[in-house]
């Protein structure tokens, strides 16, 4: 048997630089339905207690269906840690620079929602480079519901 090496336990075995990111490239993350435990653990963390995020009786007197996600409950299954590119860049992320979104259509409970991203831009620089992704989420519907930019410096291959 071998002997365990911390190194390389990984859920990605290489890892990636600048590089290796090509335009176009998708990182799907895990499909979602919006339960009330979601409800409720995003309002613990949040505070929020804005009545038609945690109220179904005053949403549906309002005319929607069930509790309206917060559009940062519908932000964070963009979360990249949700999928792969994380570990693919272990030893090269230098840090997450900024993130944009446009909320486009509500969410509310029991919507299943499907979020990806995508590689939009490469900038290089002497050391590093910036990833754009652009994040996406769609609804059981297939309608676009949230849409976005995430950035992220990441280190050019060692030479």
């Amino acid at each position: 048997m071998t002997a365990f090496n911390p190194n390389q336990h990984r859920m990605i075995p290489a890892q990636r630089w600048f590089e290796d990111f090509v335009l176009g490239e998708r990182f799907v993350l895990p499909s979602r339905t919006h339960t009330s435990a979601l409800f409720a653990a995003f309002q613990t963390a949040s505070g929020d207690t804005q009545p038609v995020h945690c109220d179904v009786e005053i949403c549906r007197a309002r005319g929607m269906p069930n509790l309206l996600a917060h559009g940062f409950q519908t932000l964070i299954h963009t979360a990249p840690g949700a999928g792969l590119f994380p570990f693919m860049v272990e030893e090269s992320l230098v840090g997450f620079l900024e993130q944009s979104s446009r909320f486009l259509k509500p969410v509310f409970a029991d919507d299943t929602i499907d979020p990806a991203l995508e590689v939009t831009e490469l900038v290089p620089g002497r050391s590093t480079g910036v990833v754009a992704l652009a994040s996406t989420v769609y609804n059981q519907r297939k309608e676009l519901v949230l849409e976005g930019t995430q950035k992220f410096l990441i280190r050019r291959r060692p030479a």
